[in-house]
């Protein structure tokens, strides 16, 4: 199939324009998203104050040099018990290398309350909020998938009244649950010296794009579970029409592989010479 008779050269160039990050970086990244939930408690509302997200790619609990802040963290006062059935807060997210997401962290201010029969108390924090609450994922990430990183805080079991005081303790009891929630197509395009595009497509709609590597490999990320038909278009007046390869299944979570998308030449023909009339 020639992808210039089924995508015009201005759509392409738009298209260009809006090229995702290099297939090298892309391959290397995986986006983690975090949310928070909550398992219902016998309370009026448990108020949660969070000032930081953070994560570290290493699960060893002693390694301190790797933490890193959510690029789009959303720090604020979350009420835990509107988190049930379904309703979650968005905490922000991350690119992380491919490898491993080992550690996250919460940082917890001060503003931390409890509300029981509409009187509200404060809770304390026993080993204070400085180091924050440290939860173990370790949980394998492939390049080009994103993932859903799930908090989920057990109200019950994390509320502890302190003996006959009157004082309620914070003693933070969190399951993390990951998810992925996309897949990815990897392949190669040849020839190398030729220029090109490579797009995700289903039926008409062009769904991602990237652009292939100095060895011809390419990968186009964050796809939903879906079939595309995967088309590499060459450079205009290249000389080279473009390759497509349809019916390619993305698994959420894995990375398909379409294998090569072999660019071939134009081939020309040539006007057969009529004569002239009167000859």
């Amino acid at each position: 199939m020639n992808i210039r008779k089924t995508l015009k050269p201005v759509a392409l160039f738009a298209l260009a324009v809006g090229i995702l990050a290099s297939c090298d970086s892309e391959k290397q990244s995986a986006r983690i998203q975090i949310s928070l939930v909550d398992a219902p408690g016998d309370y009026d509302a448990v108020m949660i104050d969070i000032e930081d997200i953070l994560v570290n790619t290493s699960s060893d609990e002693s390694d301190e040099s790797g933490w890193q802040s959510l690029d789009t963290a959303e720090p604020g006062i979350y009420d835990l018990l509107k988190l049930t059935n379904g309703e979650e807060a968005f905490l922000g997210e991350v690119e992380l290398p491919e490898g491993q997401l080992g550690q996250v962290r919460l940082l917890l201010g001060d503003e931390n309350t409890l509300v029981i029969d509409g009187e509200e108390t404060a809770l304390t924090v026993p080993s204070g909020s400085q180091s924050g609450l440290k939860l173990n994922v370790s949980a394998e990430i492939t390049g080009g998938v994103t993932y859903k990183l799930i908090l989920d805080f057990d109200v019950d079991k994390s509320v502890v009244k302190a003996g006959n005081s009157g004082k309620y303790n914070l003693k933070p009891v969190i399951r993390a649950e990951m998810e992925a929630q996309t897949g990815a197509i990897s392949g190669t395009v040849a020839p190398l010296e030729i220029g090109s595009t490579v797009y995700a497509i289903i039926g008409e709609d062009t769904i991602a794009s990237t652009v292939p590597d100095e060895t011809g490999e390419f990968l186009l990320r964050a796809l939903d579970a879906e079939t595309y038909s995967v088309s590499a278009a060459p450079e205009e007046g290249s000389g080279y029409d473009g390759a497509t390869v349809d019916g390619v299944a993305v698994v959420i979570g894995e990375v398909t592989d379409a294998g090569e998308l072999t660019m071939t030449e134009t081939v020309v023909e040539e006007e057969t010479p009529t004569e002239e009339a009167g000859e």
